[in-house]
């Protein structure tokens, strides 16, 4: 038994032996493989971020290519040290390890195949604002299996391609247009369409408001104590982030000051008390002096 043990050892040590250079062969493959695929992605990414003027869709066809070249390296290391069949059986394996293997791989799959269409049809670009589900944020770079989006808490945030292909993707800066809008409610018994005036003359005064499209003013609703009016206005979207909400107060604080300042009231809700029953009437009590602390 031992003498036998001792023969199978030998036999390993000896084919271990034989193997040794083609394993430092295929090492050796594979890691030029890697070093190649590195330069391509390098050449690839420059000279189609020029020809293509986007860098989001050249980064995606440079990983495309330098992940081509490794799995073509690794390929062929496995081929040298005589692994290839077993690989290639591996992949072509009909039955159970198949069914595994496909849906092992098929989220990966998926991914991959939807950053494809996002890099072609590129409803993004890097730095673009974009919404998909409930989150928000910059897009800072599209990969074979994710996208990275900053939101505006700092937080880096890795979606799944196949994620953001199904689901609605809301981008607010695609054309550099962004419209904001409030609500301002005047007292029934001013002219509304003086108020009206008034603000679209307050905003085209102010930095940030685009002139076209213009901004307007809407009559709402009639509340219960004021006339809603709806403001809307146009701002570059480029610069979506904390200036154009610091911009949105601006602009809001400055069109209370204005109306205040002509003559226009700006009322709350007013609450009214009816009694049916006359004779049961709400017992109420004015008191003039109030107590005052004895300690």
């Amino acid at each position: 038994m031992k003498d036998r043990l001792m023969l199978v050892l030998e036999k390993y040590w000896e084919d271990f032996w034989f193997l040794l250079p083609k394993i430092v062969l295929a090492i050796g493959v594979l890691i030029i493989a890697v070093i190649i695929a590195g330069r391509v992605k390098k050449i690839v990414q420059n000279r189609t971020g020029k020809r293509l003027d986007d860098p989001l869709l050249a980064k995606f066809i440079a990983k495309v290519f330098q992940w081509t070249i490794i799995v073509v390296g690794l390929a062929i290391a496995m081929q040298i040290v005589e692994l290839g069949g077993i690989a290639r059986g591996l992949l072509t394996s009909a039955g159970i390890t198949g069914i595994v293997l496909g849906f092992a791989f098929r989220d990966i799959g998926e991914n991959f195949l939807a950053g494809v269409l996002l890099a072609f049809s590129r409803p993004f670009n890097v730095g673009d604002t974009v919404q998909s589900d409930s989150i928000k944020g910059v897009v800072k770079t599209l990969d074979l299996r994710n996208t990275h989006i900053r939101s505006f808490d700092g937080k880096d945030i890795y979606i799944p391609n196949a994620m953001i292909l199904k689901n609605p993707l809301l981008n607010y800066t695609r054309d550099g247009l962004l419209r904001f809008d409030f609500v301002v409610g005047i007292d029934q018994g001013d002219d509304a369409n003086q108020a009206r005036a008034l603000i679209i003359k307050n905003l085209g005064n102010m930095d940030g408001v685009l002139d076209e499209p213009a901004p307007f003013v809407t009559i709402e609703e009639l509340a219960t104590s004021t006339v809603n009016l709806r403001v809307y206005y146009w701002v570059n979207a480029f610069e979506y982030k904390e200036s154009a909400l610091e911009l949105k107060t601006n602009i809001i604080n400055q069109t209370k000051e204005t109306l205040m300042d002509e003559g226009f009231s700006l009322p709350a809700n007013i609450q009214e008390l009816k009694i049916y029953k006359e004779e049961n009437p709400i017992p109420l009590k004015l008191q003039s002096d109030f107590p005052t602390n004895q300690n």
